[in-house]
């Protein structure tokens, strides 16, 4: 059986808590930003991420260990889960900037869809007035919200919490929570396309679009699902740690998916993209050549709507 016809373990509806099905992603990629930000020379700083790794149990907070202790003996092991914390801290860096960027250009709302662990609504330096918007399942932004709380966190921005699954009518939850669709807005898609149908993924696109003024901004991370290095990541997070991360069972495979590129260049959007490995070696985090063929290939795109 290949990658693409691998089937997916997602149903219509489901939902979860934050250790289970794609909740146990989100704790999967804010781990690598506590291995990011105890590193020597991090790239990013994400002092929340340990927080809120550590909380969801002692498993978790090994795969958040700085040395990667869970790996010894292992050393190949060792590499590509490096390889994995270094995307993490590219892709992390990438969409700071692209806020820092959208604020200097004088926009005050931003939307974070699929938020998960995210804490840029904490740890980044908000102009005065923003809103930060973030759109995930009812328990995943509780879980966020409680364990931040209980560590005295608080909000750099106006933070909104809207608790609506992508697949419902989430615009009107975000208007509701306040959202103004007269005013710019800087969107930001990170970690979550792979995770939507392809029609959901277009109907997310012409919602976003449908909700943007002109100058608004949107920022996209688009997979190509070349899974076989992960695969082996997560066997040995299963395997080492008992934590049963399988993003290939949980995302959704058509060959027929719209290029993101593609289909907001096509409804009004000015479109830049970078491959990610470009960016990596840009950052000082390339990949070695003997695991090419086992790291995340994406493409990393910020459009501005005309």
């Amino acid at each position: 059986m290949t990658d693409l016809d691998s089937p997916s373990l997602r149903t219509a509806g489901d939902s979860w808590h934050i250790t289970e099905s794609v909740g146990a992603t989100a704790l999967a990629v804010a781990a690598s930003r506590a291995v990011e930000t105890a590193g020597s020379d991090p790239l990013i700083r994400d002092e929340f991420a340990a927080v809120l790794v550590s909380a969801a149990g002692p498993a978790w907070a090994r795969l958040a260990d700085a040395d990667m202790a869970w790996l010894d003996g292992d050393e190949h092991g060792r590499r590509i889960h490096r390889v994995g914390c270094d995307y993490q801290a590219v892709r992390t860096q990438y969409f700071d900037e692209y806020f820092g960027s959208a604020a200097g250009a004088g926009i005050r709302q931003a939307v974070i869809l699929a938020a998960g662990l995210d804490s840029r609504a904490y740890r980044l330096q908000w102009p005065s007035g923003t809103a930060v918007y973030e759109i995930d399942q009812p328990k995943v932004l509780e879980y966020k919200a409680q364990i931040l709380g209980s560590h005295g966190a608080r909000p750099a921005a106006a933070r909104h919490a809207v608790a609506v699954d992508l697949r419902d009518d989430w615009p009107a939850a975000l208007i509701d929570a306040g959202f103004d669709p007269g005013c710019p807005t800087a969107w930001l898609a990170e970690g979550l396309l792979s995770y939507l149908p392809s029609d959901a993924q277009d109907r997310l696109f012409e919602m976003c679009t449908a909700l943007s003024a002109p100058g608004s901004q949107l920022a996209v991370e688009a997979f190509n699902m070349k899974l076989t290095g992960n695969k082996q990541r997560w066997n040995r997070m299963r395997d080492r740690l008992g934590l049963d991360v399988d993003v290939e069972a949980l995302t959704y495979h058509e060959p027929d998916r719209s290029d993101p590129a593609q289909w907001l260049a096509e409804h009004g959007w000015q479109v830049q993209s970078v491959d990610n490995h470009q960016e990596m070696a840009r950052r000082g985090r390339p990949v070695p050549q003997d695991l090419i063929d086992e790291a995340i290939t994406s493409r990393l795109m910020r459009g501005v709507r005309e």
